[in-house]
C-alpha cells in the first residue's frame, strides 16, 4: 500500500477508535428532580377538586384524578355514587400480581351474596361505554416522537397518558402503571363506576379501547401495589379477613379547604415536562452509558407535588 494511503487508512482507524471515548465523555443528562427544581410555577395545575376522589384504607390515604373530558358519564357517575357514600365500607376483592388492584362490593362477585348487595342509590345501573372519544383539537396534546406498537400515536392530555388514531378521529386513555378504569360484565354497558381497579404492574395495553378509564392515581400507589396478592383465581381473595376495607371516599370539594390537599400535577403540555421526556429518551450519566434514544408511554411518571398549606 502507498505510503499516503496507510497513513489515511490509519488516520480513519484511530479516529473510529476514539469515538467510544468521546461519546463515554459527553455530558450527562439532567434528571427529572433537576428539571422540576427549575420549573417555573405556572408549569403547575392545581386539579379541580370536583375531580378529586380522596379513598382513605387503613394504610393511608389514596388520591384519584378523574377524567372528565374522557368518560364524562362515568365521572358523573362515580361522583354520585362517592357523595352518596357508596364506597364506604366496602373493600379491595381483588390484587392480581403484576395486573390489577380492584374494589368494590365483596357481594356483587360471582361468589358473593347477592341478596346483600348495596344499593346504587340515585346512581345509574348502566352507563354507555366510554372507550374512546372524538379528538379534540382544543384539548393539550403533546406526542411522544418513538412510535406504539398499539395505537397510531400516542402522548399526553391534560396530565394523562392518551392514544390517537387520526385515521378515525379518535382518542382515548391508556392502560399505564396507576391508571384508574371501569370493571364491567361482558355487556359493554354494564360498567358504571361501582367498581374500580388501577394498574399495579406491567402496562396491559391489550385492554385499551375495552374498557373505560375513569382516572389516574396521582398519591398513594404504595397502598394499592403493595398488597398481599389474592391467591384465588384472578387474584380475588377467599376470605373476607384478607379484603382491605375502604373507611371512606370522598370528593375533594365536598370537604372544607382546611381538609383538601395542596396537589399540584405537572402540565403536560410544559415545557419542563417535555425536557423531562427527553432526558429519558436520552439518559446519560455514570451508569447509563449507552442511551436508549426512545422511550414506551408508560415508562414517563408525571410529576406531582403537595406544597404545604399555609394558614
Amino acid at each position: 500500500m502507498h505510503l499516503r494511503h496507510l497513513s489515511a487508512a490509519l488516520a480513519i482507524t484511530i479516529s473510529l477508535l476514539t469515538l467510544p471515548a468521546a461519546a463515554d465523555t459527553a455530558k450527562p443528562t439532567p434528571t427529572a428532580k433537576d428539571l422540576i427544581a427549575k420549573s417555573k410555577p405556572e408549569e403547575w395545575r392545581t386539579p379541580d377538586p370536583a375531580n378529586l376522589l380522596y379513598m382513605q384504607l387503613p394504610q393511608g390515604r389514596v388520591v384519584i384524578e378523574l377524567a372528565p373530558d374522557f368518560t364524562p358519564l362515568h365521572a358523573e357517575n362515580i361522583r354520585t355514587l362517592v357523595r352518596e357514600h357508596y364506597f364506604d365500607g366496602l373493600a379491595i376483592i381483588r390484587v392480581q400480581d403484576n395486573f390489577v388492584t380492584q374494589w368494590g362490593d365483596p357481594n356483587d362477585d360471582d361468589n358473593g351474596d347477592k341478596s346483600k348487595i348495596k344499593s346504587l342509590g340515585s346512581a345509574k345501573a348502566k352507563l354507555p361505554p366510554e372507550y374512546t372519544r372524538t379528538i379534540d383539537p382544543k384539548l393539550p396534546w403533546t406526542p411522544l416522537p418513538d412510535g406504539d406498537v398499539y395505537a397510531p400515536q400516542v402522548g399526553f392530555s391534560e396530565g394523562f397518558p392518551a392514544a390517537r388514531d387520526p385515521a378515525t378521529g379518535r382518542e382515548w386513555l391508556t392502560h399505564c402503571y396507576g391508571m384508574v378504569g371501569v370493571a364491567r360484565d361482558i355487556p359493554p354497558d354494564s360498567g358504571n363506576g361501582n367498581s374500580l381497579y388501577a394498574v399495579i404492574g406491567q402496562a396491559p395495553r391489550g385492554l385499551d379501547r375495552n374498557l373505560a378509564i375513569a382516572g389516574r392515581v396521582i398519591e398513594g400507589m404504595p397502598y394499592l401495589s403493595g398488597l398481599p396478592r389474592g391467591t384465588a383465581a384472578l387474584g380475588f381473595y377467599t376470605q373476607s379477613s384478607q379484603r382491605v376495607p375502604i373507611t371512606s371516599v370522598r370528593l375533594a370539594a365536598d370537604l372544607p379547604p382546611a381538609e383538601r390537599e395542596n396537589i399540584q400535577v405537572l402540565r403536560t403540555d410544559s415545557p419542563t415536562f417535555a425536557a423531562i421526556i427527553e432526558a429519558k429518551r436520552n439518559r446519560r450519566d455514570a451508569f447509563y452509558t449507552l442511551p436508549a434514544g426512545k422511550i414506551d408511554l408508560c415508562n414517563i411518571d408525571i410529576p406531582v407535588r403537595t406544597l404545604d398549606i399555609k394558614h
